[in-house]
C-alpha cells in the first residue's frame, strides 16, 4: 500500500471544518454520475451538517488535510451493531489516487482498535473500483445475504430510496487489537 505523502495529517474534524467537509463531499460524490448507480438528488446529497456536527463530538469524524490547508478527506464511523462502520468516506478528485482513502482506512482500524471493536463493516457498490475492490484490497470480504444484521437490512431499505441497492453490498473486515 502506498503512504500517505508526509504533508498531509489526520485528525479530528472540528466545527469550522464542516462548510470545507460538506464541499468536498459534494465533489466527491460527482466521481458516481457517469456511473448511474445513483439518482440525480443522490447525486446532489452530502453528510447532513447536523451529523457531522454530533460525530465531531463523539470523536467519529476525522480529517486529511495538508498540513497548512483545507481538508481534501474525511471518514465518518458510528457503532451499530458490535462493529466500527464506515458510513462514509470521501476525498476531494483534486486529492486522488495519492493513497489518502487507504490512509484514513487505516486510521479508522485504529479507531476499532482503541474501542476494542472486533471489526469494520461497510456498505459500498461491489464494482466500482474505488468502492468494492478497493475495500478488498484492504481485506474487506463480502458479507452473505443470509448474514447480514438486522440493522444492515434496514439501512439497505434507507439507501434503495436513492441508490440501486442490487450494486451494493455490505463487507466486514476483522481487526486484531494487537
Amino acid at each position: 500500500m502506498r503512504r500517505r505523502p508526509s504533508d498531509y495529517v489526520i485528525s479530528p474534524a472540528r466545527p469550522e471544518d464542516v462548510a470545507s467537509l460538506i464541499a468536498l463531499d459534494l465533489a466527491a460524490g460527482q466521481l458516481f454520475a457517469p456511473t448511474g448507480l445513483l439518482t440525480e438528488e443522490a447525486l446532489g446529497d452530502h453528510v447532513p451538517e447536523t451529523v457531522m456536527q454530533q460525530a465531531m463530538e463523539t470523536g467519529d469524524l476525522l480529517k486529511i488535510a495538508p498540513a497548512e490547508g483545507e481538508p481534501a478527506g474525511f471518514a465518518l464511523v458510528s457503532h451499530r451493531g458490535g462493529t466500527l462502520y464506515l458510513d462514509q468516506i470521501s476525498v476531494h478528485p483534486d486529492h486522488g489516487r495519492r493513497g489518502l482513502g487507504a490512509t484514513l482506512m487505516r486510521q479508522v482500524f485504529q479507531v476499532a482498535r482503541q474501542r476494542r471493536l472486533k471489526t469494520v463493516t461497510l456498505s459500498t457498490f461491489r464494482d466500482v473500483p474505488w468502492n468494492g475492490p478497493f475495500y478488498r484490497k484492504l481485506g474487506f470480504r463480502e458479507i452473505p445475504r443470509e448474514e447480514m444484521a438486522d440493522w444492515m437490512l434496514a439501512l439497505e431499505k434507507i439507501q434503495a430510496e436513492s441508490l440501486d441497492v442490487s450494486q451494493r453490498c455490505f463487507m466486514v473486515r476483522k481487526i486484531g487489537w494487537l
